[in-house]
């Protein structure tokens, strides 16, 4: 039997208690094919709490020649790789006779497009996020169908705001009306899910021996890693060699954490977290880190990751805000209180531009990840002070495979549907769906072309 020169793109460098999957490599194609694969596009969703301030986020010129915003100046580097959208409305976050639970709602309709059912107790009933149904198709070949990612833990029952179930308020992805997906707040956890083997007694007792001894996961697949660097092109070993080095410096960063004593802050409640660093900025970058190596290596396309949850008080103090974010969102007109929460704003920029130039920073096929990936970012409030969810701040990175046209400012007629902008990109990764929410027809602007899948 002839011997065959091409491999499946879901191979695995394999030992004990480790699994690490391949980045896209030019030398081994997806298929059993003589014929190069592309990329695969990727799907993000980020969410910040309590909206922005409006007048420093939106710039004022449309187009491509538009100067940036205060707010969205971090971004200067990366500014042909992303959209800036306004116009965009989520109209069943609004009350529409459910009374006060803007921030709930907000956080709930975020990627659904569906007002949730107003309970504080078990009977919670919403609809199913995009996340969840690009997972569906985009997802099934992957180790991890989707990721969910987030700063805030997500397990208090019982109400949250107003009437409305904390499900509502610390989940943006839901796998069905009545499912919401965890989201995963320890970087440790995540990259077991991705790089270990499994779940067993012996697995668990591997893992942990490995990380007692401060060995990499590499060292565990060390002989099958350097006889697949001797089988392909130059490139291709350049490649898995930052790709590899990537893999132990977050290895080295989870040790450094893990051996400081470290207290999730979360408003008035400290509770020890193990494992989370100490340090905001740095716990969000970790998992930001954890997301470009799930993309990197195709264990997943499709991740989401709250930054923090609905209604979110923490605070500032390391950007010199030591007021509770949630507090001052109801600024009433206070000029102080508006220029920290542009800070705060702008700090979340930042960590979103820590990701996007990262994501840059890795070439894949003729281009680099970032732009095999679609990442929307903003909040269901637009003015924390309003709590209105019209003129939403909305960002959408990446070129989904050559798809969308970045680089531009897009204004869109007022209440223009948010999940209009979903359905485009569920088209941009072959998921042809009729509606999605309260979704009205696909969004104008991003691309003329729209090539099928």
């Amino acid at each position: 039997m002839k011997e065959k020169t091409t491999r499946s793109r879901r191979t695995f460098l394999r030992g004990l208690g480790a699994s690490v999957a391949l980045p896209f490599l030019e030398s081994i194609p997806m298929a059993a094919t003589a014929v190069a694969a592309k990329p695969p596009r990727r799907m993000a969703f980020i969410y910040i709490p309590n909206g922005v301030q409006i007048p420093e986020w939106t710039p004022r010129r449309e187009g491509a020649n538009y100067a940036l915003s205060p707010i969205l100046e971090p971004l200067k580097p990366y500014h042909r790789d992303f959209l800036v959208l306004t116009g965009l409305t989520h109209d069943k976050a609004r009350p529409n006779g459910d009374g006060g639970g803007d921030h709930a709602r907000s956080c709930a309709t975020y990627l659904t497009g569906v007002q949730p059912v107003k309970t504080g107790g078990a009977d919670i009933r919403l609809g199913r996020s995009v996340d969840q149904v690009a997972a569906d198709v985009i997802g099934r070949g992957n180790r991890l169908r989707s990721l969910e990612l987030g700063c805030d833990k997500g397990n208090k029952p019982g109400p949250c705001d107003s009437g409305y179930s904390c499900a509502y308020t610390r989940n943006i992805s839901w796998r069905s009306e009545t499912t919401p997906m965890p989201k995963e707040i320890n970087p440790r956890v995540v990259f077991e899910r991705m790089f270990g083997s499994g779940y067993t007694h012996e697995d668990r007792a591997v893992q942990a021996r490995r990380r007692h001894d401060r060995r990499s996961i590499l060292d565990f697949v060390l002989g099958q890693a350097h006889s697949l660097q001797g089988r392909v092109g130059t490139k291709d070993r350049q490649k898995l060699d930052e790709y590899f080095t990537a893999i132990r410096e977050v290895e080295r960063r989870l040790e450094v954490t893990e051996t400081q004593s470290t207290f999730l802050h979360d408003g008035d409640i400290t509770a020890p977290a193990a494992g989370i660093p100490g340090s905001y900025r740095d716990h969000i970058r970790l998992l930001s880190d954890m997301m470009i190596l799930a993309f990197q290596s195709d264990v997943t396309r499709v991740s989401t990751f709250m930054y923090a949850s609905a209604g979110s008080n923490r605070n500032y103090r390391f950007i010199g805000v030591p007021e509770g974010h949630h507090e001052l969102s109801h600024h009433s007109g206070d000029l102080k209180k508006q220029a920290k929460i542009a800070k705060i704003n702008r700090f979340h920029i930042e960590q979103f531009a820590y990701l996007l130039g990262r994501l840059q920073s890795i070439r894949e096929g003729d281009g680099t990840l970032l732009d095999n990936c679609m990442i929307v970012y903003g909040s269901g409030i637009s003015d924390g002070n309003k709590h209105n969810h019209e003129d939403l701040p909305i960002l959408l990175a990446g070129r989904g495979g050559g798809t969308i046209d970045s680089g531009r400012h897009v204004r869109y007629p007022n209440e223009t549907p948010l999940s209009n902008l979903y359905l485009s990109l569920l088209d941009r990764v072959g998921v042809h769906a009729e509606s999605h929410g309260d979704s009205t027809g696909r969004l104008d602007g991003l691309n003329v072309r729209v090539p099928r899948v």
